[in-house]
C-alpha cells in the first residue's frame, strides 16, 4: 500500500514544533544489544530521551520525525503510535518518521530482539509494562511537538566524522566481526537546522552511521552511548534548543576504538563539536512544499524447512535452539514470516533542498553509497533503523559474503533465514518509487 501527500508549491516559510520526553527505565531492566548480559541494568550514566520535531509548510502539510535512544522500535509499537497520532491529529504513516539511535546500553523493547534472552516472568513484565509507558509517552511527545508549532526557518549542511570502521573484517573462514579499514564507510554527518525568526536556534536533528556500540556487553548502566553524549555536548553548547540523532546507514560500521565509557565521550565529543561547527557556517537555506510517501515491500527470505529446525532443537547453542523452537511455532501457525516480511521505505522531501529516505531496519552502508550516487550526495539524509526495526538488511555484496549481517543476526531477531537475493533490488526499486513520488528524479534523469 502506498500512502502519498504531495501539495502545490507552498511559500518558503515554515512552523516547527519540539517536543521532548524523558523514557528513562524507572527500575532495572534487562538491556539490549548484547546476547552475553545476564541480570538487569545496574544504573544510568545519563537519562534516554525521545524528541520529536513537528514541520508544518505554509499550506498546512505536516511531518513530525521522532528520534529515539533506544535499540530499535519494531511494528508492533510504531504501527499502533502511528495509528493514534492519525486518530488524534490526521497525520497518516508517511507523515511519521519514527527512528532509534541503536543504543546499545539501552532496554530491551518488546518485540525487538527478544530472543537474545529467555527471561523470568518478573523481568518479561518489567520489559512489557515499559512497551505499554514507551507507547504513550511517544504519542505524548507527538502532540507537545504540534502543540509547539511557531513560525521557523529551515537550513542544512553537512559535517564529517571519522570514528566509525567498517567491522566486516575478512577471515579465513568467511567474514568476521572486526575492524575493516578497506571496507566502506561514509563519514557524512547531515546537519538540520531549525531556527525562530530572530534567529535563535530552537532544534537541530543530525546524524551518522555508526553503531551505537562503544559500551560493550559488560556495560550494565543505562546510557545513550556516543549519540547520547553528543546530543548533551550540543545541547550544553546551545541552552533550550534540543538536539536529536539519527541513526544512518551503519549497520556494518562500529566506533573505533571502543569498549569504555571515556571512548563513548570521546566520540560523542567528536560528533558534537563537529555538529556545533556546522551550526555556526553560513548553511543552504530550505524551503518549499513538505512531500512524503510511504510504501511496504515484502522481502522473501532464502528457502528453509521444517526439518532444519527440527534438527537444531538440541543445539548446544540455546540461541540456535531457542529460535528453532520459535520457528516450529511459527510452522504450526502458518505465519506468513516464514516467507517474507513487510519492509517500510519512506520518503520526505522539503521543496527542492533536502529529501529524507528513511529505511526500516538495519541498514548496511551500501544502501546509501548506492543511493547517493544514483541521486547525488546534495541536500539527502539516508536514515536506517526507521519505522520498524526488523532485522540486518544486507547489501548483496553483504549477502553474498555471509557473516553476522547477513545471516548469524537472524536467530536473534526471529526471523527464518537470510533473505533471498532479491532483497537489494526490491528495496532499491521500492526506494526510487517513494522518491519518484515526492518528486525526487535521479542523476541521470535530472541531468
Amino acid at each position: 500500500m502506498i500512502l502519498l501527500a504531495s501539495l502545490p508549491l507552498a511559500a518558503a516559510d515554515y512552523k516547527a514544533g519540539i517536543g521532548r520526553i524523558i523514557i528513562t527505565p524507572d527500575k532495572p531492566i534487562y538491556m539490549s544489544g548484547y546476547a552475553n548480559r545476564n541480570h538487569p541494568s545496574e544504573g544510568v550514566v545519563h537519562d534516554l530521551w525521545a524528541k520529536a520535531l513537528a514541520i508544518e509548510d505554509r499550506k498546512g502539510a505536516r511531518v513530525v520525525i521522532v528520534a529515539t535512544d533506544l535499540i530499535g522500535l519494531p511494528r508492533g509499537i510504531t504501527d499502533v503510535v502511528a495509528a493514534r497520532v492519525d486518530q488524534q491529529w490526521g497525520i497518516d504513516h508517511s507523515h511519521l518518521v519514527l527512528n532509534s539511535s541503536h543504543t546499545h546500553t539501552g532496554p530491551l523493547i518488546r518485540g525487538n530482539l527478544e530472543m537474545l534472552f529467555e527471561l523470568s516472568p518478573a523481568d518479561s513484565q518489567v520489559v512489557s509494562d515499559y512497551a505499554a509507558r514507551l507507547i504513550e509517552n511517544l504519542v505524548a511527545v507527538i502532540g507537545a511537538a504540534l502543540q509547539d508549532l511557531a513560525p521557523a526557518a529551515l537550513s542544512f549542511g553537512n559535517g564529517r566524522a571519522t570514528f566509525a570502521i567498517n567491522r566486516r573484517e575478512p577471515a579465513p573462514n568467511g567474514v568476521k566481526i572486526g575492524e575493516n579499514p578497506k571496507g566502506p564507510t561514509d563519514p557524512d554527518v547531515p546537519v538540520l537546522k531549525v531556527t525562530a525568526p530572530d534567529g535563535k536556534l530552537r532544534a537541530v536533528l543530525f546524524g551518522y552511521a555508526c553503531h551505537n556500540t562503544t559500551l560493550t556487553g559488560e556495560f550494565y548502566n543505562i546510557s545513550g552511548d556516543y549519540a547520547g553524549f553528543a546530543q548533551l555536548a550540543i545541547e550544553k553548547a546551545n541552552p533550550g534548543a534540543a538536539a536529536m540523532f539519527l541513526m544512518l546507514a551503519g549497520a556494518d560500521q562500529n566506533p573505533s576504538p571502543r569498549s569504555s565509557l571515556e571512548l563513548a565521550e570521546r566520540h560523542g565529543a567528536e560528533l558534537g563539536t563537529e555538529v556545533i561547527r556546522v551550526l555556526g557556517e553560513k548553511l543552504q537555506s530550505v524551503r518549499g512544499p513538505v512531500r512524503t510517501a510511504f510504501q511496504i515491500v515484502h522481502l522473501g527470505f532464502a528457502p528453509q524447512s521444517r526439518e532444519t529446525f527440527e534438527s537444531r532443537l538440541q543445539d548446544s547453542n540455546v540461541h540456535r535452539a531457542r529460535h528453532a523452537s520459535a520457528m516450529l511455532k511459527l510452522y504450526d501457525e502458518r505465519s506468513p514470516i516464514l516467507s517474507h516480511y513487510p519492509y517500510p521505505v519512506q520518503a520526505v522531501r522539503f521543496g527542492k533542498d533536502l529529501t529524507l529516505v528513511a529505511l526500516g531496519g538495519e541498514v548496511v552502508v551500501d544502501y546509501v553509497l548506492r543511493i547517493k550516487r544514483e541521486y547525488g550526495s546534495k541536500g539527502i539524509i539516508v536514515a536506517g533503523y526507521s519505522n520498524d526495526v526488523m532485522s540486518y538488511i544486507p547489501s548483496l555484496r553483504v549477502l553474498k559474503e555471509g557473516g553476522y549481517e547477513a545471516d548469524q543476526s537472524m536467530i536473534y531477531y526471529g526471523l527464518p533465514g537470510p533473505y533471498d537475493e532479491h532483497v537489494e533490488e526490491q528495496i532499491m526499486a521500492t526506494v526510487h518509487q517513494v522518491l519518484k513520488r515526492v518528486g525526487q528524479q535521479p542523476r541521470s534523469s535530472a541531468q
